[in-house]
Order: C-alpha cells, then sequence, then structure tokens
C-alpha cells in the first residue's frame, strides 16, 4: 500500500487586490444573488462569467417545490452562455451566495454536479476556466476547475 497525498493550489484575495475585470465580475455575481428563486432554501447564488469576447453572463439559483428540479447559479450562467455563445470559451466565472442576512463571510463552493459541467467546458475548450470564490473577509481565485475536481471524468476517459 501506498498513501498519497493529494493538494491543490489557490489564492486569497482582499476585493481591492483583484483587477478591475474581476471586481466587475464579481459585482456581477453579488447582483445576480437579487436573481434567484430560493423560496426554500433561503440560499441565494449568483454567479457571473467572462467569456472570451469579453461578454458577461450571469445566473442565479432556481429551486423548485418539487426537487430536484432547480438548478445551481453557475450552470444557469453557463448554460445560457452556451445557448447564445456557443463559440465562446469560458475564461473566469465568479461565484457570491447571500442569506436573508446578508453575503457570506466565507467563499462558498459549487456542487459535485456543478464542477462536472464547468470541467466539461474545460475539457471542451481546451482551456482552464479560472474560478473567484466570494467571501465578504476573502476571494478565492483558483485557476482551473481540475484544482476543485482532480480525480475527474471527461470524454477521454470513455475512449479508453
Amino acid at each position: 500500500m501506498k498513501h498519497l497525498n493529494l493538494q491543490i493550489n489557490y489564492e486569497s484575495y482582499q476585493m481591492d487586490e483583484l483587477s478591475l475585470p474581476d471586481r466587475e465580475l464579481i459585482k456581477n455575481a453579488i447582483k445576480a444573488t437579487d436573481n434567484a428563486y430560493a423560496n426554500y432554501s433561503h440560499f441565494y447564488v449568483g454567479a457571473a462569467l467572462r467569456l472570451a469576447n469579453q461578454q458577461i453572463v450571469i445566473g442565479a439559483n432556481q429551486e423548485n417545490a418539487a426537487f430536484p428540479s432547480g438548478l445551481c447559479a453557475e450552470r444557469t450562467a453557463i448554460f445560457a452562455a452556451q445557448a447564445n455563445f456557443p463559440d465562446q470559451p469560458i475564461e473566469t466565472l465568479a461565484i457570491a451566495a447571500r442569506t436573508e442576512n446578508g453575503l457570506l463571510v466565507q467563499p462558498i463552493t459549487p456542487c459535485g454536479a456543478c464542477r462536472q459541467v464547468m470541467l466539461e467546458i474545460e475539457d471542451r475548450y481546451k482551456q482552464p476556466v479560472r474560478i473567484l470564490l466570494y467571501g465578504t473577509d476573502q476571494i478565492y481565485c483558483i485557476e482551473s476547475v481540475k484544482d476543485l475536481l482532480p480525480f475527474s471524468f471527461v470524454d477521454a476517459n470513455m475512449h479508453l
């Protein structure tokens, strides 16, 4: 038996340390939380992504009484981008969340289903998707979805 260790690299920023385009993207993600339909969880998530053509697309979580018929903010943004700009890779995706008490202090991370969809975007366009996870105390910057999903399953795995 071998004991192996897996680690990821990420950076932590304050808002004023980010570039102007990254701050704009995060502000769009925060604003997108207002578009969430979260009548059951009262957990409002917004996502904003920047495409290669610099177009910004937003998404927000949409819940439904018939669980699991809802959809996460990340996937609503990604699917809207792919439906409207199918030839444009995603450069950066920002995610923010709030409750009825305000924005979360610590960043949240995407669920497993969203990570898989994000990974498929990286695989499809053969380039990493940079991720900004917003919290009022700090913002995590992750350079690739593969850092969030290191043991990944993509199309190439089905052709071995």
